[in-house]
């Protein structure tokens, strides 16, 4: 139907209507039939009213009656096109809400902060809903559509709500700026002053500068990436027959906690530092990783959000990562990463990427190029996990040694990584948790690490001029990245010029050492891969061009600004709400306090960031700005003659324009008395004691002095593109640079902690390795010092818990110190020796069963050996009089007890998931500690379990491993099956060690923490239970029962430890006896 004809044949009519019918308006109900021709109306024929209309001759009218209309269905031999769904267009509300209405609806599953002048705004239900979490006040705005909620806070305090919002909160936050619309943005936007667009969503993971920032850990974001297409089907099936609705859960579905290979990609990413790494692996995998990187947020393909059951959800609920779903609707091909790479992915590199691998990458690329909104990126390429030689260290590993944070309360204080950082930069303290999570495998590379510790520490004046400097220095790392983002700001040039010249006065500090030692110094790579020439040359520039002094100004007129600011704040929100608005009618009103001029504007004082001499241009703009100067203060003294006030100034305000003020009654009689004068000022405003006045040559001069100093501005900020640009192109040289400084940060981190606490360098060797069947790991050859049969050892004498250690010493206590000797013959292929070969010297044993009181330091022992284990092979010094170990390529521990309710693991079931794990994974080059397996059923059943995992350790895994238990029974069945060390069986297997309770006859006791060799069949339980405040009733009946059980048990105990004192070789009597 033509709209034009409809409309033209409405008119018509209705004229007619007011002619015949005494203007008797037509009911709302015909009149809603006929312009919209309804069915319910009346039966106008369509056709025959075109007509009609058609056939008026020139300057005529045809007139109708509404009777005369044929009544019926509308009859057309074309159907008329469908008229498009009406549009609902709300309430009036006023713009800025129109706009964030928009955002919001855009930008649905995030937090809408609006830039209104100098304040960020929370509009309606967001308003309402996150305005009392922020501790705001939720005013209503008054507006033709009726009150909206609204909720904000002055733009500088953005930082803190957003930390409440992002960190706290878990929110994405959408940023909506203002930007001035230039005149033909005003007209298409119907005389709108302001657009306001989202320019970037803050997510937990893609913190890029905010303060809130941890700067002392990495905050990366995670991509997963499962190929759903395959998976989705088997995994279904499998959570379809997983039970049988009666609460009976088939043994499939708990193996399958285990044995789940589905493979998957991985990409996560530092935004604030540009570090990128992929890994392929698989969901079994998945928590261990998770527990080593330690995302901030987890992203998924949307596609899998319907399949919350899969078992991928189960593994990132453990820990409650923040889960978000991103569409992925193509892929980003490999080609297509490099505009966002700072430079090529290595070709190599790219051939090794697996396609879950470029999947991965390219959901997270896509996801935090949308959450940037259009902000280059300059990452740095990826680096795949898998070629990186890094020992593996599993989630229930990380989580029983502390190595973050603590077991029973999660805190940083009392972890490893409190007890030993003593790093000075926030990038070196990123880079020992970095090491810290996933230790070195390289012995040239622990090696170089522990000789620049062992520098520094004979050599304590140069460490501390290196400390000194490093303190000079800024987070280049994430200053750097800021700028790649095209981000950063004056400041930040600062505090990059000043890193430079820092790293420049390092590396002299450092060539003199080199010099000094011919070349061989251990610096030598280090200052190899520092690039100071064209880093110099953009220190020098920035220093020529930025005016810090102009910065300070700057700073300063911003902070009175904020203060400002902070005093209107409550009293804007306040105005725009109808309770405000009421309480303050009711109320006395408030004498308004006037702001001066002066108070307002001072063009005088306007700073500038550049130095005059920053470049030709600039130079000359600010010889013009100057003379314009020199040109207003004569026009001054030349205005104050005519007008004869000696109080008048020239001034600027955003109202008034150049006006020439002045002050003082006296001067404004002058200005009264002559008439002449008087008829001349333009006056602009007037109060008893000031009065306002435009003078044409103020005016024009004023005008220039604008304009010359809005061409300053304009060539500084071209200046400071060029800085910006500079500092992107040395992106590369910048950041290696940064991460030399990091490691001798690092380095000097260990050897003042070594030195603090006396520790010691542990001597790493390599082996020859062939993996078992078990195994998972590759063959590795490294030549190795070895004994004279070819076995390496694992020796720590007077070993010391680190954290412990120093936990005791602000007691005033002293820890008590123990040894680990262990065989670390990881060889497969023959367990007895040659005939040709030397005699083996003494075996010590791959695996020490150890028995002993409870509280009397079996759990300290096995945790303070793995830490050792660590700390050497990320190049710290060992809390040990002598450490001599081999490269381990994982650390197992199975310590402590849990339950994972949400999972439906009891506590047994938890244990024996950990034991699995690393029954399955531990490889002859690994490091295990147990402690109390089997404890969580029957004593029966838990020693059967136990000594089935301590025969599958020395036999099929044939690791290094501390096994402590309480069942002393697995000393016997280690005797019966052959396994100690000098049976026969399996030659260097098992050796007993226990630690015991000294009492003093009178019912006191002590515990002697330090291990000797044997079984120790008494556990002391009642001692603890004693300690512990239990009544002494309830002592008294278990006492009972201990002592009838004792008597029955106590005779075929003692056969057994005369049986077993009988196979001890007499050197290790005589080893015991001392």
């Amino acid at each position: 139907m033509n709209c034009l004809a409809c409309r033209r044949t409405t008119t018509v009519i209705a004229g007619r209507v007011q002619g015949h019918l005494g203007r008797r308006r037509l009911p709302p109900s015909r009149w809603y039939s006929l312009t919209s021709l309804s069915p319910r109306g009346a039966n106008l024929n369509y056709m025959a009213v075109m007509r009609r209309q058609q056939i008026r001759g020139k300057k005529t009218k045809s007139s109708m009656r509404l009777e005369d209309l044929p009544q019926g269905p509308l009859k057309m031999s074309v159907p008329p096109p469908p008229l498009p769904p009406a549009e609902d267009e709300g309430p009036a509300y006023p713009t800025v809400v129109l706009q964030a209405h928009q955002n919001m609806r855009k930008f649905e599953n995030c937090v809408l902060l609006t830039r209104v002048g100098g304040f960020y705004e929370l509009y309606l239900d967001q308003a309402e809903e996150y305005g009392p979490m922020l501790n705001l006040k939720v005013a209503h705005k008054k507006t033709n559509a009726g009150p909206v909620p609204m909720a904000g806070f002055p733009f500088f305090q953005l930082e803190r709500f957003l930390k409440i919002l992002v960190l706290d909160l878990n929110s994405y936050v959408a940023i909506a700026e203002e930007f001035p619309n230039d005149p033909g943005d005003k007209i298409k936007a119907n005389g709108l002053m302001h657009d306001r667009r989202v320019t970037r969503v803050i997510t937990p993971g893609t913190l890029i500068d905010e303060n809130f920032i941890d700067p002392y850990a990495n905050n990366y974001v995670m991509a997963v990436h499962i190929n759903h297409r395959q998976d989705g089907i088997s995994s279904t099936s499998e959570n379809k027959s997983s039970g049988n609705g009666n609460g009976i859960i088939e043994t499939g579905r708990l193996a399958a906690l285990q044995t789940n290979n589905t493979p998957l990609g991985l990409a996560w990413i530092d935004v604030s530092t540009g570090q990128f790494y992929t890994q392929s692996t698989t969901v079994t995998s998945l928590g261990s990783i998770l527990s080593r990187v330690g995302p901030r947020e987890v992203v998924v393909d949307e596609v899998l959000e319907s399949q919350t059951d899969h078992q991928l959800f189960s593994v990132l609920a453990e820990d409650k990562y923040l889960i978000t779903f991103a569409p992925h609707s193509e892929q980003l091909p490999l080609s297509e990463w490099t505009p966002m790479l700072e430079s090529d992915i290595p070709a190599k590199t790219a051939r090794d990427f697996t396609p879950d691998e470029v999947q991965a990458g390219s959901l997270l690329l896509q996801y935090v190029r949308d959450r940037l909104q259009g902000l280059s990126m300059k990452l740095q390429p990826p680096l795949r996990y898998e070629n990186m030689s890094v020992m593996a260290i599993d989630k229930s590993t990380m989580r029983s040694l502390e190595i973050k944070q603590t077991i029973r309360d999660g805190t940083f204080r009392g972890s490893l990584l409190h007890a030993i950082r003593r790093t000075v930069t926030k990038g070196g303290a990123r880079l020992l948790n970095t090491w810290l999570s996933a230790p070195s495998t390289s012995l040239e590379t622990i090696k170089a690490r522990q000789d620049l510790v062992e520098y520094f520490i004979h050599h304590p004046d140069l460490r501390d001029e290196i400390v000194m400097l490093l303190r000079r220095s800024h987070d280049s790392q994430r200053l750097v990245q800021k700028f790649a983002l095209g981000r950063g700001d004056p400041d930040d040039l600062i505090a990059l010029a000043n890193t430079i010249q820092a790293t420049q006065d390092i590396v002299s500090l450092l060539e003199k050492v080199t010099r000094r030692d011919d070349g061989t110094s251990c610096f030598t790579p280090l200052l190899n891969r520092i690039q100071l020439k064209d880093p110099n040359s953009l220190s020098r520039r920035i220093k020529n061009s930025i005016d810090e002094e102009g910065l300070v100004q700057q700073h300063r007129a911003e902070e009175n600004e904020a203060s400002q600011l902070i005093s209107l704040a409550e009293d804007v929100v306040a105005s725009e709400g109808a309770e405000a608005a009421a309480s303050k009618t009711a109320s006395t009103k408030k004498r308004k306090q006037a702001t001066s001029i002066r108070d307002h504007y001072s063009e005088d004082n306007a700073t500038f960031v550049m130095k005059p001499n920053a470049s030709p241009g600039l130079r000359s703009l600010h010889a013009k700005l100057a003379s314009l100067l020199e040109e207003k203060h004569e026009l001054g003294e030349t205005l104050r003659e005519r007008f004869g006030a000696a109080s008048l100034t020239l001034k600027w305000t955003p109202n008034l324009g150049h006006v020439c003020h002045v002050k003082g009654a006296k001067d404004l009689r002058k200005l009264d008395a002559d008439e002449e004068t008087k008829a001349a000022m333009s006056v602009v405003s007037s109060s008893r004691s000031t009065r306002a006045f435009h003078a044409p040559e103020w005016t024009a001069l004023g005008r220039r002095i604008h304009q010359t100093r809005f061409e300053v501005g304009v060539e500084e900020q071209r200046l400071f593109a060029d800085l910006r640009a500079l500092v992107v192109a040395n992106l590369v040289k910048l950041r290696r640079n940064a991460a030399v400084l990091d490691e001798l940060d690092v380095a000097g981190s260990f050897a003042r902690l070594a030195t603090e606490n006396g520790w010691t360098r542990p001597i790493l060797h390599d082996t020859s390795i062939t993996t078992g069947p078990n195994s998972t790991s590759t063959t590795t050859t490294i030549t190795a010092p070895a004994t004279s049969a070819g076995t390496a050892q694992h020796i720590v004498i007077g070993g010391r818990h680190p954290t412990v250690e120093a936990g005791l010493r602000e007691q005033g206590r002293t820890f008590t110190k123990n040894d680990c000797l262990l065989d670390a013959n990881p060889s497969s292929s023959s367990s007895s020796p040659s005939p040709s070969s030397p005699s083996p010297p003494t075996s010590h044993g791959r695996l020490h069963l150890i028995t002993g009181p409870n509280m009397a330091g079996k759990s300290t022992y096995l945790r303070q050996n793995a830490l050792l284990v660590i700390l050497s092979q990320i190049g710290s010094w060992v809390p040990a009089s002598y450490a001599s170990l081999p490269i381990t390529d994982a650390v197992f521990s199975r310590v402590g007890s849990a339950d994972n309710l949400f999972a439906d693991q009891s506590t047994f079931m938890v244990e024996m998931l950990e034991t699995s794990a690393i029954l399955r994974a531990a490889t002859p080059r690994s490091f295990v500690i147990m402690d109390e397996i089997g404890r969580g059923t029957t004593p029966e059943d838990g020693t059967a379990v136990a000594f089935a995992a301590l025969h599958h350790l020395a036999t099929a895994n044939r690791c290094r491993a501390l096994f402590a238990t309480h069942y002393h029974g697995l000393a016997d069945l280690v005797a019966e099956r052959g396994m100690r060390v000098g049976q026969g069986g399996e030659p260097g297997a098992v050796e007993t060690y226990c630690t015991d309770v000294q009492e003093d006859g009178a019912g006191g006791f002590v515990y002697v923490h330090r291990l000797r060799k044997g079984v120790n069949r008494q556990s002391h339980a009642l001692k603890v239970a004693r300690l512990a405040g239990l009544p002494e009733a309830a002592i008294k009946i278990a006492r009972d029962v201990l002592e009838k059980n004792s008597r029955n048990h106590d005779h075929e105990s003692r056969e057994k430890d005369m049986e077993l004192l009988q196979n001890t070789p007499a050197e290790q009597q005589s080893v015991n006896a001392g």
